[in-house]
């Protein structure tokens, strides 16, 4: 251990290695902090570590991750993150630190081609359905070529392609040691050089995908790893909370139906009579049971629409039927292959499922996962998560690792760990170190909160004359930033609401989420120097534009959430019942750190300056307010819009 860190430390130190060999790198006592407690962690133990922009994380962990020896799995929530450190950090460690460092990216099965799949695929009759003649024929070709059947290499490849889904290596279809293509098999060939690779990077819903799994006693991609450290870590109860429950989707039995209609069409046709109609009664049966639900997309409480239908036990047991009648005639043909049995099992499946979560059948300790539905465009998905992942993840990964890390630019509120250690059942002595962005944020930003008096009020979010008064100030502080500004809000309506007057009004493009792909939205906005993008939801992080595209960050009240979901009404219940404060305890800490992603998204390097705006009053007029204004960077405050005028007139 002590070799370990004093050659982590040596590496960060004013005048080590990153110093020599790093082109523009500064050295940061945070990240030599942060990279001797990693380097320190990995010989056992837990740490969480809030490191702000501009501490240089990534390299904090990675550097000690290799050298400790260990076999480390690196989790991320995104993609680009993933694609950073393979791109960037990985090279320079590999030529400067450890030139036998053998790293590989695990990605999901579904992002691989399932190569039995495909020779099914391209013999059926109904093939052009889902492909043309050139699609094809772009596939086969790449086929010859490609050692990892990883889907990312076809660029051509739309997104949303329905082909893919009829030939990626999904695991409910794989026939697995009895596939006809086992030797050649993707999947396979990537668990060999998984197991051989010394650091793992992959993202949290493969990890917490095979963590599940391996608690139900299945294996999944990953090998065993003796520590995980977790990047953009306050993700990590979401992402759980997906893949420790269970659900079943409309789509899921349609799509069964569906397969099993494809493949009967290779049979003799004596045997296919009797399959289609079994498939076809599932079909029916699925759709019929989909529109008993009502049409308002959402999630709702399904104990509260049970009780609304008192047929709710006979329509369960009507889609059971379908699928055990499927089952028991798809195992009639077994001796045609093993195809028939892999949709059998996934008939089996289905029905647990749905039994399970409809109430039907009986699970352990159902008293802690909330039972919901969700309508969703075009089907329907039931589901049951846990209410609290604490005790799964001290069950199921704690237990099994030497040590973990969990690291994030946000996981405080007001400057304490209390709500990120207690939601992911850490202790309450765990290590923790918070690192304050090195960027001049007092010298090169300022916050604005609208100016409120008895004599002239500022609207509050429930007000009618909010909507109205922030849409006028978004206009006038837009003006004075010409245009490179972001303004983030809490729902679509009040997005979809300012839009238009921005639009006649601003001499400036206006984006809106939405009008085209994430990634094209962006590359638009920062390319235009001058332009407005308008974003709800998922553009509240992982957002980075430097420089003087973006300028602004407005906020038009607190991201505070509104309590409909039928998960964060069990947690809110959870806590009272425990005799906790619901808002002060649960709600609020998670507001507070959606409102920390959002405003990080203005500095993204030393050299960025602008203004920061959050349109909401009650960061004066409520109690609530100053923990918020203490978990913001500390940029000085202005209640006068013509104090932001100011800063941009000086600043042009």
């Amino acid at each position: 251990m002590k070799n370990t860190l004093k050659q982590t430390q040596d590496i960060f130190k004013p005048d080590g290695l990153l110093s020599r060999r790093l082109d523009k790198y500064e050295p940061r006592p945070g990240q030599l902090e942060m990279a001797s407690a990693v380097a320190q962690t990995l010989e056992g133990g837990r740490l969480v570590v809030e490191a702000e922009t501009g501490i240089g994380k990534t390299l904090a962990y990675l550097i000690p991750a290799v050298l400790s020896r260990q076999k480390v799995i690196i989790s991320t929530n995104t993609l680009n993150l993933q694609e950073q450190i393979l791109r960037s950090e990985i090279p320079f460690i590999q030529e400067h630190i450890d030139p036998a460092l053998s790293v590989m990216c695990v990605k999901g099965r579904q992002n691989y081609l399932c190569l039995y799949r495909w020779q099914q695929f391209t013999v059926h009759p109904q093939l052009e359905i889902f492909a043309a003649d050139e699609t094809r024929e772009k596939i086969t070709t790449w086929l010859e070529s490609t050692i990892t059947g990883d889907r990312a290499e076809l660029d051509w490849l739309p997104d949303n392609s329905p082909l893919w889904r009829e030939i990626s290596a999904t695991p409910s279809q794989c026939l697995g040691s009895k596939c006809p293509d086992e030797k050649s098999c993707f999947i396979n060939e990537l668990r060999r050089k998984a197991a051989a690779a010394r650091l793992l990077i992959v993202n949290h819903h493969l990890f917490f995908s095979d963590l599940a799994l391996r608690r139900e006693g299945h294996g999944e991609v990953l090998p065993r790893y003796e520590s995980v450290i977790f990047d953009e870590a306050h993700h990590l109860e979401n992402v759980a909370t997906n893949f420790f429950g269970f659900s079943i989707s409309h789509f899921q039995m349609v799509d069964l139906a569906k397969d099993v209609k494809l493949s009967a069409v290779m049979l003799p046709e004596d045997k296919q009579e009797r399959i289609l109609q079994t498939a076809e009664a599932l079909h029916s049966r699925s759709e019929h049971f989909a529109a008993l639900f009502p049409a308002q997309q959402g999630k709702y409480p399904l104990q509260e629409y049970i009780e609304q239908h008192p047929d709710w036990e006979g329509e369960i047991q009507a889609v059971s039927d379908r699928l055990s009648g499927l089952e028991l005639t798809l195992l009639t043909m077994e001796t045609m292959g093993e195809t028939w049995q892999v949709l059998a099992g996934r008939c089996q499946e289905l029905q647990a499922r749905l039994l399970a979560i409809a109430g039907l059948l009986e699970i352990p300790q159902a008293e802690t996962y909330i039972r919901w539905y969700e309508r969703r465009e075009k089907s329907v998905v039931l589901a049951a998560s846990p209410i609290d992942i604490a005790m799964e993840l001290n069950a199921v990964l704690y237990p099994n690792v030497r040590s973990a890390v969990f690291t994030s630019g946000t996981l405080t509120v007001g400057g304490d760990f209390s709500y990120f250690l207690s939601r992911l059942g850490l202790e309450s002595d765990t290590e923790t170190l918070s690192l304050e962005s090195p960027f001049d944020y007092s010298g090169r930003t300022m916050l604005y909160i609208p100016a409120h008096s008895h004599a002239d009020p500022f609207p509050q979010p429930d007000q009618a004359l909010f909507h109205d008064k922030i849409q006028s100030v978004i206009y006038q502080i837009l003006l004075a930033s010409s245009g490179r500004g972001l303004v983030l809000f809490t729902s679509f309506n009040s997005m979809r609401k300012t839009y238009p007057f921005l639009l006649e009004n601003l001499p400036y493009p206006v984006f809106i989420q939405g009008q085209a792909p994430r990634n094209k939205l962006l590359e638009s906005f920062q390319l235009q120097t001058n332009s407005v993008l308008l974003a709800v939801a998922s553009f509240w992080e992982g957002i980075n534009v430097p420089g003087e595209s973006l300028s602004c960050v407005i906020i038009d009240k607190l991201p505070f959430e509104v309590p409909s979901d039928p998960v964060i009404m069990a947690r809110i219940n959870k806590v009272r019942e425990e005799g906790g404060n619901p808002f002060m305890d649960f709600q609020l800490p998670r507001a507070i750190l959606a409102l920390r992603q959002g405003v990080g998204r203005l500095m993204r390097t030393s050299t960025d300056r602008g203004i920061l705006a959050v349109l909401d009053v009650r960061l004066f007029t409520k109690q609530y307010g100053r923990i918020f204004l203490r978990s913001l960077p500390p940029s000085p405050l202005t209640r006068e819009l013509a104090e932001v005028v100011s800063f941009f007139q000086k600043n042009k």
